[in-house]
C-alpha cells in the first residue's frame, strides 16, 4: 500500500480554522531559530572577526585603531604560539588515539548477547554526561599524591602526577579518555551492530580465522561511522580548554585554547585574541575537511 504524505493542513484542524497555512506553521518554527542563531552565533563571529583587524583592549576606553594583518603576522610568527599549538596536537593525538582504542575496544565486547547488557552499556554512558567542571575537579581527586586512589592502586608512592611537566599532559588526556570513550563506544556499538550477520556466518563456512574477519568485515563496514566519531573528538579536544585548565596549570599543559583564554582576559589583548581565535578555527576547519575529504574515501570503497 501507498504512503499518503500530507502536503497541506487538514481543513478540520485547529491551525487551518486560524487560517494558517502551511508555509506560515513552518516558519513559526524556522524564524525565531534562525534569529536565534544570527543573535547569539553569527553576529559574535563578524563582530569578533572585525575586532581581530584592530588593537583593542577591553580594559581600556581607548578607540579600537586599525591595524590591519598585524595581529595575524605577530601571533604567527610567535614561537610561543606555536608552542602552544604543538602541545595541543601532543594532546589531541594521545586523547582521540586512546579514545578511538578504549572505545571501540569497548563496543567489540559489548556486541554479543551477555547479561544486563542494557545496564551495562547505561552505566559505561555515565562519564559522558557529567559535567567538565565535576570531572575534573573528581580526577584532580584521583591524582592526589597524598590520598589519591591511583597511585595507591599501581603501588606508585607519592608520585605527582600533575604537578610533574612531564606527565601532566598525559594525566590530562587520560582523564579525556575516560570521559569521552563511552561517545565512541556508542557510536561504534551501532555500527558493528549494523553488521549483516550473514558474512560473519559465510566467513566461518571459509574457516576466516578472527583476525581477516575484523580486518576484511568488521572494521571496514564500521569505517565511515568510526571516521565521524573521530571528527567530532578531535574538533572537541582542539578546543579543550576545562579539564586542562582545572586540573594543573604546568606551562607543558598549555594547550591553545588556555593561551586565548589567557591573553583575552588576563592580559587584555582583546583585538589579538580574536585573531588567535580566527586562527584555530581556520586549523580547525582545515583538520575537519581533511577528515571528510576521508571520509568520503571511505564511504566510496
Amino acid at each position: 500500500m501507498a504512503t499518503v504524505v500530507m502536503t497541506s493542513l487538514d481543513s478540520k484542524s485547529r491551525a487551518a480554522s486560524r487560517g494558517m497555512s502551511d508555509i506560515k506553521i513552518r516558519n513559526l518554527f524556522i524564524i525565531p531559530t534562525i534569529l536565534f542563531l544570527i543573535v547569539f552565533n553569527i553576529f559574535p563571529l563578524i563582530y569578533s572577526l572585525g575586532y581581530s583587524f584592530t588593537d583593542f583592549r577591553a580594559s581600556t576606553n581607548a578607540p579600537a585603531a586599525f591595524v590591519g594583518l598585524q595581529n595575524y603576522r605577530e601571533l604567527l610568527n610567535d614561537p610561543f604560539i606555536w608552542a602552544n599549538f604543538a602541545i595541543t596536537a601532543k594532546y589531541v593525538i594521545v586523547s582521540v588515539t586512546g579514545q578511538v582504542v578504549v572505545g571501540f575496544g569497548t563496543a567489540m565486547l559489548l556486541n554479543r548477547e551477555i547479561p544486563f547488557k542494557g545496564l551495562i552499556t547505561t552505566l559505561l554512558l555515565l562519564p559522558m554526561m557529567l559535567s567538565m567542571a565535576v570531572v575534573g575537579l573528581f580526577w584532580k581527586l584521583l591524582y592526589d599524591p597524598s590520598f589519591g586512589i591511583i597511585n595507591y592502586a599501581l603501588g606508585l608512592g607519592s608520585f605527582e602526577w600533575l604537578a610533574n611537566p612531564d606527565m601532566a599532559l598525559y594525566a590530562v588526556a587520560i582523564t579525556d579518555i575516560w570521559m569521552w570513550s563511552p561517545f565512541v563506544m556508542l557510536l561504534s556499538l551501532a555500527g558493528l551492530s549494523a553488521v549483516p550477520r550473514h558474512l560473519y556466518e559465510a566467513a566461518a563456512i571459509d574457516r576466516a580465522g578472527p583476525f581477516y574477519t575484523f580486518f576484511r568485515i568488521t572494521l571496514p563496514l564500521v569505517a565511515p561511522i568510526l571516521m565521524i566519531a573521530i571528527i567530532f573528538r578531535t574538533m572537541e579536544a582542539f578546543k579543550t580548554f576545562d579539564l586542562a585548565y582545572i586540573l594543573t596549570s604546568q606551562p607543558t599543559t598549555e594547550v591553545i585554547s588556555i593561551r586565548l583564554y589567557k591573553m583575552a582576559f588576563q592580559e587584555w589583548q582583546t583585538g589579538r585574541s580574536c585573531a588567535l581565535a580566527y586562527i584555530v578555527l581556520i586549523m580547525v576547519l582545515a583538520i575537519t575537511n581533511i577528515y571528510v575529504k576521508y571520509l568520503n574515501r571511505v564511504k566510496e570503497r
